[in-house]
């Protein structure tokens, strides 16, 4: 087309097709969606509050589960400690009477051992019966060993001083004397 041509009108069939979309579902114009000034300040406002708030419970939250658990450990370690009492009342008893007759004090004090002995099976971790078992570096610490005729080597010869637990849930291993071959 040159300058001087005017533009062409289109035919009656060639318009444009005006959009037929109903207006809410039209695609919003930038600046409508983006509200009054005063809205977004205000919207903002609301968002920053509602964060904080929640930034508030969060953190009172985690102050409580905190003080629960140091109150479960206190509760814990008085119920531990109350089932000790009677030990340390017999072998103050045992004590009482070790001037008179030191039989009975002898059966006392093994009395007062098989008690402590009972409490910690009470408590999940009863004393190990390790003689002759096959040494296991997982529950048996090796403090020396030994060879000799009938000993099966490494098996545990003695215990010098007993575990407590069991496989799985050691509160002490066992110190003990394991047999090796003999030379």
């Amino acid at each position: 087309m040159s300058e001087h041509e005017a533009p062409t009108t289109a035919a009656p069939g060639d318009e444009p097709e005006e959009d037929t979309t109903p207006a809410d579902e039209a695609p919003e114009r930038a600046d409508e969606r983006a509200g009054e000034p005063g809205d977004q300040a205000r919207r903002i406002a609301e968002l920053e509050d509602a964060w904080r708030r929640t930034a508030a419970e969060l953190d009172n939250f985690r102050k409580r589960c905190a003080r629960d658990v140091v109150s479960a450990r206190e509760q814990e370690r008085a119920a531990v400690a109350s089932r000790w009492l009677p030990v340390l009342d017999n072998l103050e008893r045992a004590l009482e009477h070790a001037s008179s007759d030191p039989d009975p004090v002898v059966e006392g004090v093994r009395a007062v051992l098989a008690q402590a002995v009972g409490v910690l099976a009470d408590l999940g971790y009863p004393r190990r019966d390790d003689d002759g078992r096959a040494f296991d570096p997982a529950v048996h610490e090796a403090v020396s060993t030994v060879s000799g005729e009938g000993l099966v080597p490494g098996t545990v010869a003695q215990v010098v001083r007993p575990g407590y637990g069991s496989d799985d849930k050691i509160l002490r291993p066992a110190a003990v004397v394991v047999a090796t071959r003999a030379s």
